[in-house]
């Protein structure tokens, strides 16, 4: 599967949360967090039902280029720093951007930013119904919660 784009998709949101760890600590949770979403049998029918081009996890761990996690490919890694997580389906392109900045000695601010296109009116739709209803949202507040439990 090959991802191009050389413009940067538009900007749906952005989530921060402070998780009291060092930024190693903090990347190997995202690494971790990220290889659980989707991965029961719901998240499996959800991505079967959209198509997410991919579906299954591969590539090296901790998370680096190349590596994939279902819904999701890493595009780019500059470990302990950002982690970009690239996307597809038939209802959207989408990029996922953790940032991770040092706060004080043991703690470390995570930034989670969605970029994401919406194409035609199937994508439209799907956007009412993921972003336009906070689900979208609901779910990235969890993720970052994931990422700061011990």
């Amino acid at each position: 599967m090959t991802y191009v784009r050389t413009v940067p998709l538009p900007y749906v949101d952005t989530h921060t949360t402070v998780v009291p760890a060092g930024a190693d600590v903090v990347w190997r949770m995202i690494g971790e967090v990220m290889g659980r979403s989707f991965a029961g049998r719901g998240g499996a029918a959800y991505t079967r039902l959209v198509g997410v081009a991919d579906r299954t996890a591969s590539g090296p761990r901790p998370l680096s280029v190349g590596s994939t996690v279902r819904g999701f490919r890493v595009t780019a890694a500059d470990p302990e720093r950002e982690l970009t997580l690239t996307g597809r389906h038939r209802f959207s392109a989408y990029t996922l951007t953790f940032r991770l900045t040092p706060e004080s000695p043991g703690r470390t601010r995570v930034s989670a930013e969605t970029r994401a296109v919406f194409p035609g009116p199937a994508g439209r739709l799907y956007r009412l119904l993921v972003i336009g209803t906070g689900a979208h949202a609901a779910v990235m507040r969890r993720m970052l919660r994931a990422v700061g439990a011990p």
